[in-house]
């Protein structure tokens, strides 16, 4: 029987060209912003951050930059941020870039309108389980990458600073106020980083369909997704300038984001926060793209439909083989992916990955994001769970 609920409620905008509609865009209540960008410095550099200022300016809004947040963003830096946030009364938070400044960016407006540090906010883990009292301050979500789809979803995953726990937390009021997703913005992205975003995308709209939480309205945006995903993502790598490949994967990436609202992704994810928690420097959609394969082909007994329903989406006639083959049929589209995508010649062992790790890491999969295993379409069992990740490390 059908029974769901729908509730995205940000102003998506969405084309080549949109951020200069922020200068006429009704904003949140408020003259002060905190713009948050990373610390690469890459939005200096590529004069995004100038666009955002003087757009903001242009509505008379002042701004304040805060420019340290690292690739897998910690707790440290969210608390930093926040401090400066309700010192300066910031009315609304601005993030600019990629799917770990936007979801920095959200922790940081949830702890302007609250007391104490971001880890007290953690629902699980050593986190401090405790409720916000206050709704988050607005934010502005504005993408530099497609892959995360966090400016759809209300989700921020935050690093624990000084420890090995990686943890999402978000609740209705951490949804962005307005989302401009400009396809422009994203041509400056370096082809393995286009790789690692849109691999995450792929497998937000894998998990959230393959997952127990699904719903007609996410099976549809995630099949989307996939068959996007899929076509254009190697084209995206190949040619960073192709403003329509850009434009597709922007898509696949903000209606995978809708489908982690929508549905729930499932214990894949688990697995690889665990990694990245671990090997800090080892990108999210590489630890993905390693364990997808050894984890997949574990599921697909448990939904052989759903896995054909996948095959399908990303170009292949399943028909032509046989019926208990279908749905392996998925497994073979997704080693091809990897390929065109350029994985093979990636290890997690470059990111210090080691096999006496694999318990540890299992166990961090189950104690921090142990969740997701409930959304998952099958019972594994810990030898399971370390023979996946063993496996993800040889690759």
């Amino acid at each position: 029987m059908l029974n769901f609920q729908i509730f995205i409620p940000t102003r998506i905008v969405f084309g080549p060209g949109k951020i200069a509609e922020l200068g006429s865009l009704p904003l949140p209540k408020g003259k002060k912003a905190m713009v948050v960008i990373g610390e690469s410095g890459a939005m200096i550099k590529n004069g995004y951050l100038d666009k955002v200022q003087a757009a903001l300016a242009k509505q008379d809004v002042s701004t304040v930059v805060f420019d340290n947040i690292s690739p897998n963003p910690q707790s440290d830096q969210v608390d930093e941020a926040a401090k400066t946030a309700r010192e300066k009364e910031i009315d609304f938070i601005v993030a600019l870039g990629g799917g770990s400044t936007i979801d920095a960016a959200k922790a940081i407006a949830l702890l302007t309108t609250n007391v104490g540090r971001c880890w007290d906010y953690m629902q699980s883990g050593s986190g401090g389980g405790i409720n916000p009292e206050n709704p988050a301050a607005p934010l502005i979500a504005i993408p530099t990458t497609a892959g995360t789809g966090t400016e759809a979803d209300q989700w921020a995953v935050i690093s624990k600073s000084g420890g090995i726990e990686k943890i999402s937390l978000g609740n209705d009021s951490t949804f962005p106020a307005i989302s401009i997703v400009d396809p422009e913005l994203m041509v400056s992205v370096p082809p393995r980083m286009t790789a690692y975003t849109g691999m995450d995308a792929f497998f937000h709209a894998v998990e959230t369909f393959l997952s127990t939480a699904h719903q007609p309205m996410s099976d549809m945006l995630a099949l989307e997704a996939v068959h996007l995903s899929s076509h254009y993502l190697p084209m995206a790598i190949a040619e960073g300038d192709n403003i329509e490949a850009r434009t597709v994967m922007a898509w696949s990436s903000t209606a995978a984001g809708m489908c982690e609202t929508l549905s729930r992704c499932i214990s894949q994810h688990s697995l690889e926060h665990a990694l990245s928690a671990k090997y800090p420097e080892l990108p999210h959609g590489l630890g993905l793209a390693k364990l997808s394969v050894p984890y997949f082909k574990r599921l697909i007994p448990e939904s052989p439909e759903r896995f054909e329903d996948l095959a399908m989406a990303m170009g292949y006639d399943t028909q032509q083989f046989d019926e208990n083959m279908r749905a392996t049929v998925f497994l073979e589209g997704l080693r091809s992916l990897l390929e065109r995508a350029g994985f093979n010649e990636e290890s997690l062992k470059d990111y210090g990955a080691k096999e006496e790790d694999v318990a540890e890491l299992v166990d961090i999969a189950e104690q921090t994001m142990g969740k997701l295993f409930e959304f998952t379409p099958a019972e594994m069992s810990r030898e399971d769970l370390e023979c996946i990740m063993s496996e993800a490390i040889a690759g």
